[in-house]
């Protein structure tokens, strides 16, 4: 049996004149407006001095996240701004290999900088967006080995109740490498505590620029060689059901500068005490699927 199958899939009346009448308070002439206003406020339009019902038909609230990774290499931190630079969106400083939610405003023509201190990173403008609830996923990094100029990828998690990954290589560099999920070598229970290797533990290859849908459980992901199968880098990484993750293969081969090893990290970092006693006891069933996504228009 094929352990992991793909399917590709392509985003407001008038006014009556009754004569001169005396002056009134200022004060009181104030209060009878406010009151009128108040009254008036709740009248049916036609006049006819009924109430009007409050309608039952509301604009739903929409909540959208932006999820912010950071795989370009550098020493300094980024810091992500919007609205020209006037709205912060990070309370503490983005550093390499991590990411972080934001829940601003969004529109389409909005940009989202970024900055290493003072000094301009780079500029994504949203194009367009979904229309209703959305997690939406920027990722900035390195955009070639030369330069230190950077690039975007984007992608809109589909409103599904699967676990889904979406799998990003960002590396600049000569080394060759395939991601590879395996099921978890530890395969201790709560009840017991005792670990034993799973001889029969399987693995399949994550094609990257791609978005699946997982089985919740604990696994082991590793960067090898596509020939000779040496392992690069590894991570482990525990899928909780209906969150969306991200694994980036990261790292730059630099032709000026500081050199940074190639690497895979995931977010969020789900700890292995949050799998329930079922999740981690069943049999894993590691059926992945392409999930539907589409991505937001980059400008560099």
């Amino acid at each position: 049996r094929q352990w992991c199958s793909t399917a590709r899939q392509a985003a407001w009346r008038g006014s009556v004149n009754e004569g001169p009448r005396p002056p009134m308070a200022p004060r009181l002439q104030a209060l009878v407006l406010v009151a009128c206003a108040v009254l008036c406020a709740g009248l049916d339009a036609s006049g006819s001095g009924r109430l009007r019902p409050k309608s039952f038909i509301q604009n739903p609230a929409v909540k959208q996240t932006l999820r912010v990774c950071n795989a370009y290499p550098f020493t300094s931190a980024l810091d992500v701004y919007m609205q020209g630079g006037s709205v912060q969106l990070n309370r503490r400083p983005l550093v390499y290999k991590d990411c972080q939610d934001y829940k601003p405003s969004l529109h389409a023509g909005d940009r989202v900088d970024f900055k290493v201190g003072d000094a301009s990173a780079g500029t994504f403008t949203i194009s367009d967006l979904p229309q209703g609830d959305a997690l939406m996923l920027l990722v900035i990094y390195r955009h070639d080995q030369a330069s230190t100029a950077v690039a975007f990828q984007s992608h809109v998690f589909a409103p599904v109740q699967a676990t889904q990954v979406a799998v990003f290589d960002t590396y600049k560099g000569p080394v060759q490498s395939e991601l590879r999920i395996q099921d978890h070598a530890d395969a201790a229970t709560p009840a017991s505590g005792v670990a034993h290797v799973n001889a029969s533990a399987r693995s399949e290859v994550l094609r990257y620029d791609s978005v699946v849908a997982i089985d919740s459980g604990a696994y082991e992901l590793a960067l090898t060689g596509p020939s000779d199968g040496k392992v690069h880098a590894t991570s482990e990484f525990v899928a909780l059901p209906k969150e969306s993750y991200v694994m980036i293969r990261c790292g730059v081969a630099s032709e000026d500068g500081v050199a940074y090893p190639e690497d895979i990290f995931v977010y969020p970092r789900s700890p292995r005490s949050a799998l329930s006693f079922a999740a981690r006891g069943r049999a894993l069933n590691l059926a992945v699927a392409i999930v539907s996504a589409f991505a937001f228009a980059s400008v560099l």
